[in-house]
């Protein structure tokens, strides 16, 4: 693969921006290297060959010790909602922190409570009132939310309260799916590249992926939910504890779930005794668009919804609602976590809330995420080495080919580009099983302007292969 030299300016400037990051005085990026290697664990991966050093950051923008301005088209890895210290979070988490900065839910705090009437007063009312408890009763038209730290710790709470719930032990997930590290989320996870070799994955079962680009059935959602039947009926005791997916796979590569698929399993799932369970970690808050929260475009209504990511903006923020009568089970043992619900973090998950509102977040995510798609699929027509391009509002996908018909991963042409936006000033996300997707995923601030400044960088580097 040959490289043409190109001058890193030659696609332009980034668009006019009215901030100016104060001098870094602190030490170099050789030292910081330095003292990384030397003090950290060696498991934390480096994004990039030659790692960019990142100093400062402000809405849709990074800067390094130098001032360079990057675009930030990974949103700090799909977390980064509404903007790098956005005005109105960065007040709410400051006046906080003067109060009080740690309390845990031993006693009473109005920062938690408010949080969790404001969060669950944004789940559609269908899922508040869609299904009476066991024997059929009322459980009214309101959720509860369990705060936790991470979208790990979310999931591997869900997985619990669909066990003791429903008595039953089997759960069953999908294959390309990512869920978490921890132990118990592990075992869900549908990508070997994440799975550590020791004991994990009881009683847990991988059906076939939905996906429209490379799954066997295409985007036939129906036929891939026949897999989840046969699996009940032959690697489970007839009755489940419940089902967990994304509405669009974020680490499996921005994979959207085939058509049909999850009102079909949903309802497989729910006869066989379980519950289901939608992962928004990565979907909701409104990144696709056309929904606040991704399982709403599939028209299906969970019983329980794990989130984290966006809903802090880069704090250390995640939380489990669902029914009363489901999260009742966790007070059948003692049950806590020590930060979760934090003063300082509801204060700011509070202020994610109000700018999502105030600003119109979704209804920029859908306007400048279409801008976005027609962009790359421009470059899909121009470059045969697209294969597919995929997604809803900014939560989209490039994948790279060496060929259109064997959709052979074209690992180092991906990784040439991924490296040459870079040097161009514009930071992408990779996944993928192959590592041959490109994760476009930014802060949902991002305009217009510097989508065309990302598909210009795009074009370039892929003109360069």
């Amino acid at each position: 693969m040959s490289q043409v030299a190109t001058k890193p300016d030659s696609i332009g400037e980034l668009p006019p921006f009215d901030y100016k990051p104060a001098p870094y005085v602190g030490p170099s990026k050789e030292e910081v290297l330095a003292l990384r290697k030397e003090h950290l664990s060696p498991a934390m991966l480096y994004h990039f060959k030659n790692p960019v050093m990142i100093t400062h950051g402000k809405m849709q923008y990074l800067f390094d010790e130098r001032g360079r301005r990057y675009l930030d088209a990974f949103a700090g890895i799909v977390t980064v909602s509404v903007g790098h210290c956005h005005p109105e979070v960065n007040k709410a988490v400051i006046e906080q922190t003067e109060r009080l900065q740690h309390t845990t839910v031993i006693y009473l705090n109005n920062q938690i409570a408010e949080y969790a009437k404001e969060l669950t007063d944004r789940m559609p009312g269908n899922l508040k009132a869609r299904r009476g408890g066991k024997g059929g009763r009322d459980l009214g038209r309101f959720l509860v939310a369990y705060f936790v730290n991470s979208g790990s710790e979310a999931n591997d709470m869900a997985i619990m309260m669909a066990r003791l719930y429903t008595g039953q032990y089997d759960m069953i997930a999908l294959r390309n799916g990512y869920h978490g590290l921890t132990g118990a989320t592990m075992g869900l996870m549908g990508l070997h590249t994440w799975k550590a070799n020791i004991p994990h994955g009881f009683g847990v079962h991988h059906a076939l992926n939905p996906d429209p680009y490379r799954g066997v059935f295409g985007n036939d959602g129906p036929a891939y939910a026949r897999d989840v039947t046969d699996i009940i009926q032959s690697s489970t005791p007839g009755r489940v504890a419940g089902f967990i997916s994304e509405t669009i796979q974020g680490v499996g590569g921005a994979v959207p779930l085939a058509d049909g698929y999850l009102p079909e399993v949903y309802k497989t799932v729910r006869e066989a005794g379980g519950i289901c369970i939608a992962d928004e970690v990565q979907t909701g808050f409104g990144r696709t668009g056309s929904n606040y929260w991704g399982f709403q475009n599939a028209g299906v209504t969970p019983d329980i919804v794990t989130m984290a990511k966006g809903i802090g903006n880069g704090l250390p923020l995640g939380a489990v609602v669902t029914t009363p009568e489901i999260a009742a089970t966790l007070a059948q043992r003692l049950h806590f976590n020590t930060y979760g619900g934090n003063p300082v973090c509801s204060a700011g998950g509070r202020a994610v809330l109000r700018v999502i509102d105030q600003e119109g977040i979704q209804a920029k995510a859908a306007d400048v995420g279409g801008h976005l798609l027609k962009g790359l699929r421009g470059l899909a027509a121009k470059h045969d080495v697209i294969g597919d391009v995929r997604g809803l509002g900014l939560m989209t996908g490039m994948e790279l080919v060496k060929d259109r018909a064997t959709k052979e991963p074209a690992k180092e042409e991906t990784a040439y580009v991924f490296e040459r936006c870079k040097d161009l000033g514009v930071l992408l996300g990779k996944g993928g099983l192959h590592g041959n997707v490109f994760r476009i995923k930014p802060p949902m601030c991002i305009t217009k302007p510097d989508v065309d400044f990302l598909v210009a960088a795009l074009d370039q580097a892929l003109s360069e292969l």
